[in-house]
This record gives structure tokens, C-alpha cells and sequence, in this order.
């Protein structure tokens, strides 16, 4: 097993290196300690500190430890700790990607790990959606919002680029930003997923202590709180469209659901606020909002950022605090965060007729 893979486990080549090599999940797991305990560090440190802490100095073992982690991820099943967890792991890839690509000029190669940056493309297909353009690059327009829209802060807002011809100029530091994001993304997609009974008995002890460790951290504020005075205008005006029975292109009917999932509603309560709509599917409505929680599909989706939004017209009645927050979310939990007592009320603690959307 290469040292390259072990570095870069998210690597379609580290999966099928561990293809290749036959190896034997339970086996590993019920065997072999050294694997199980880097795996548990993996997933404790990305709690605590952000990273996925030291590599092992043994390439199979760090390898092997990738996998058993997202084990581990899986059997603790909180969303919380997905995200994290893949931040950590897309963070510490980021980090050893710029030190291997530190002693080189041009920013081409990473001679140290034997990975070059239009691998790097190629690995998310990538290549035919960059450009360069001088110092910098250009990338595709379509290609960059979805790969940006976990950035809250200001500069990688739309409005903020210098967009030519459907595309967005990045600095070489904005781009591995990026792939950073397209490494998260990968990272995260699967998770949860269903684990063996077998393995799950075999790493029961690893996963309580993940499970100890996320419950002193208090890690979440997840947030499960409707409160729509409090959502961002954008937001509001959906929920406000939707109550009027009004049709929503699929980009707004995405953007509002998502939106609600984030903010702790069930797909019964978001069926419901459709019902009002007079061409109203309860089984696609269902269906949508099941994929779009990650129910019925590998991914979990988050709302657009405020730059999405904008893209597809759904940004609308802009307040002060938006010209300052880059995401709904980011503008909801701010809204929650300076709310008093009295304003936190639950929307789904009243009647449905008492509702005020604002």
C-alpha cells in the first residue's frame, strides 16, 4: 500500500488499492489494534481540534484507519459529527497538500507525494472547467458555486467576483480552497451509512467514547427552532409563497426545503405546508424532501449560500444584516444567537391557524 494513498485516502486509487489487496473489514477490526486505535484518533481529534491529528508512520495501517473511521462515524449517526469529521479530513488534506507543493516554484507538482495539482483536477473532474489566466485562474461559473457555498465569508460571494463569460476568476490559494471543498464533499457523501452487525459489535467500545466525547463538547448547536420572523428575508418570502398555494420553480422549492430540514423540521411538517398548493403530490413532495435530507440518498443536502440565491433570483428584500452574512443559515442561528426569551417561541408549538410567518 503507497504512502501517497495512505496521505490521501479519499484518492479513488486509496479505494481500490484496498480493493486490490482483498482486505477483510471484520478481520481488521477484531485484529488488529494499531488500525482501530488511528481510526479512533481520527475521529476524536476532528472533534476536538479539527484535524485528523498525525499520520501513523505505517502506510497500511493510516490507511486502513480511513475506512474503519467512517465506521465509526457511521455507527455514533449524528449529523454533527458527520460534518465535522469531514471538515477535519478535507482540512488536514488541504494542509498536507499545500506542505508537499511548498518547495516547488510553480505550484505544478507535488514531488514529494508523487501527486500533481491536474491530478488533483482530474481526481474531481475538474480539469475541463478550469482554466488559467495568467497567475490566476478562471473556473467555470456553475462549477464554483456549488463548491463555494459552505464559504460564508464575503469574498467568495458572487456578487464580489469579477465574472467574465460564465466564468470566476480564483487565486492558486482560493483554488485549493476549493478542492478542499470538492475533498469535504466526497468525504461526507455516504455518511452515515449502514454498518455490519458484526463490525458494529467488534468497535462498540471506540464508538461510545466518540459518542462521550461529542456529549462533553457540546459540540451542537443544532439548531431545532422555527421560528419565521427570525428567517432570513429570502427564506421568509418562500415560506410566505409556499403558504399562498403559490407554484415554486425547483430551485426556490429546493432552496426552502433544504432550509427547513437544517432548521429541525420533519418531513411530515414540510409535507404539510404543501398541501395548500393546488397541484400538491404528497408522494413526490415526500420523495423530495426525504432525498434532500439524505433519507433516501447518499447525500444531506444544505441550503444555498446567499451567493446561489442570488444566481437563480431567490435573493430578495435584502436587510443589513445580509450585506454582512453570506449564508441563511449563518443569518438564522445570528438572528437566534440576539433574540430574547420571548422572541424564541417555536412555531410548531402553536396552532397552525396562530402561525405568523411575518
Amino acid at each position: 500500500m503507497q504512502r501517497l494513498h495512505a496521505r490521501y485516502p479519499f484518492l479513488e486509487a486509496a479505494r481500490e488499492s484496498v480493493a486490490t489487496h482483498a482486505v477483510d473489514l471484520l478481520t481488521v477490526v477484531e485484529d488488529d489494534r494499531a488500525v482501530v486505535d488511528r481510526a479512533r484518533q481520527r475521529v476524536v481529534t476532528a472533534l476536538e481540534d479539527g484535524t485528523v491529528g498525525d499520520p501513523h508512520r505505517d502506510p497500511r495501517t493510516e490507511l486502513l484507519s480511513y475506512p474503519v473511521a467512517r465506521v465509526l462515524v457511521s455507527m455514533v449517526d449524528e449529523r454533527v459529527l458527520v460534518r465535522k469529521y469531514a471538515r477535519a479530513e478535507a482540512a488536514s488534506a488541504h494542509d498536507r497538500i499545500l506542505a508537499d507543493l511548498e518547495d516547488t516554484t510553480e505550484l505544478k507538482s507535488v514531488e514529494t507525494a508523487g501527486l500533481e495539482l491536474s491530478d488533483l483536477l482530474c481526481e474531481f473532474d475538474l480539469q475541463e472547467r478550469i482554466s488559467v489566466d495568467g497567475e490566476a485562474y478562471r473556473i467555470d461559473v456553475g462549477t464554483y458555486l456549488p463548491l463555494a457555498a459552505d464559504l460564508w465569508t464575503d469574498e467568495w460571494r458572487l456578487v464580489n467576483r469579477a465574472v467574465a463569460d460564465g466564468t470566476v476568476p480564483v487565486t492558486e490559494d482560493e483554488l485549493f480552497t476549493l478542492i478542499r471543498e470538492a475533498i469535504r464533499e466526497r468525504i461526507e457523501d455516504g455518511l452515515p451509512f449502514e454498518v455490519p452487525e458484526p463490525i458494529e459489535r467488534a468497535l462498540e467500545a471506540e464508538a461510545e467514547e466518540i459518542r462521550e466525547v461529542l456529549a462533553d463538547l457540546d459540540l451542537t448547536r443544532e439548531i431545532d427552532t422555527v421560528v419565521p420572523d427570525l428567517f432570513p428575508p429570502c427564506m421568509k418570502a418562500l415560506l410566505d409563497d409556499i403558504q399562498k398555494g403559490e407554484h415554486l420553480p425547483h430551485h426556490s422549492r429546493f432552496a426552502i426545503t433544504s432550509f427547513l430540514t437544517s432548521i429541525g423540521m420533519t418531513t411530515d411538517e414540510i409535507v404539510d405546508l404543501y398541501r395548500v398548493n393546488s397541484s400538491f403530490g404528497e408522494e413526490m413532495t415526500r420523495y423530495q424532501t426525504d432525498h434532500i435530507r439524505g433519507d433516501s440518498s447518499p447525500t444531506e443536502y444544505s441550503p444555498p449560500s446567499c451567493a446561489t440565491m442570488q444566481s437563480y433570483g431567490d435573493c430578495v428584500n435584502k436587510d443589513d444584516l445580509c450585506e454582512r452574512i453570506p449564508h441563511p443559515m449563518a443569518y438564522y442561528e445570528n438572528r437566534l444567537d440576539d433574540a430574547e426569551e420571548d422572541e424564541l417561541e417555536d412555531w410548531r408549538a402553536g396552532d397552525d391557524e396562530d402561525a405568523d410567518t411575518g
